[in-house]
């Protein structure tokens, strides 16, 4: 089984300017991880212990709103990220389960519309099989016509995980990012 939609990571040019300050115009400060596990946002995939990363502030709603021409207003959110302090291969081009995925574990799914506003969302209690709970989650998110794009956040630190977006985003389709 593969996942039916695209969980896409942070862009490459977002990934380059976090790698100097990130959305909360702070240095990136690089550091050795000797113990590993935390969630990179470049490439969708735990840090492994030993990996040279950054915990970095990121405003994913703003960047995508910024790039389209509209404000999301108040729905603008920016936390914090770990990122490969150095560009990376990016995520794997074929995907088995979705990022993160940890059976029990809590996550809001937030739907915006083409403005950058909420306009939805879920939470969502990952089952043992956390591939069909998330295909699940994104096919009642796009059944409504509004819907333009899709986060996934922690819900204990409320993190931002990944995104996921209607246009030609499905696994194996057009305009997959590549970092």
């Amino acid at each position: 089984m593969t996942t039916t939609y695209t969980p896409l990571p942070i862009p490459p040019d977002a990934l380059a300017e976090l790698r100097v300050v990130d959305d909360a115009g702070r240095p990136c400060v690089p550091y050795v991880d000797p113990e590993g596990g935390d969630p990179l946002r470049c490439c969708l995939r735990p840090v492994a212990p030993g990996e040279r990363v950054a915990l970095v502030s990121y405003a994913p709603l703003r960047r995508w709103a910024a790039g389209r021409g509209v404000d999301p207003g108040a729905y603008d959110e920016q936390g914090p990220v770990f990122l490969h302090a150095e560009p990376c291969e990016g995520p794997a081009r074929e995907r088995t389960e979705y990022p993160f995925s940890r059976a029990g574990a809590l996550r809001t799914v937030r739907r915006y519309d083409a403005r950058g506003h909420i306009v939805g969302g879920r939470l969502l209690e990952i089952p043992e099989e956390g591939t069909r709970g998330f295909d699940a989650a994104f096919e009642e998110a796009f059944a409504d016509p509004e819907v333009a794009l899709v986060h996934v956040r922690a819900v204990e630190y409320g993190c931002f995980h990944f995104e996921v977006r209607r246009e030609g985003h499905r696994a194996g389709g057009e305009g997959r990012a590549e970092v």
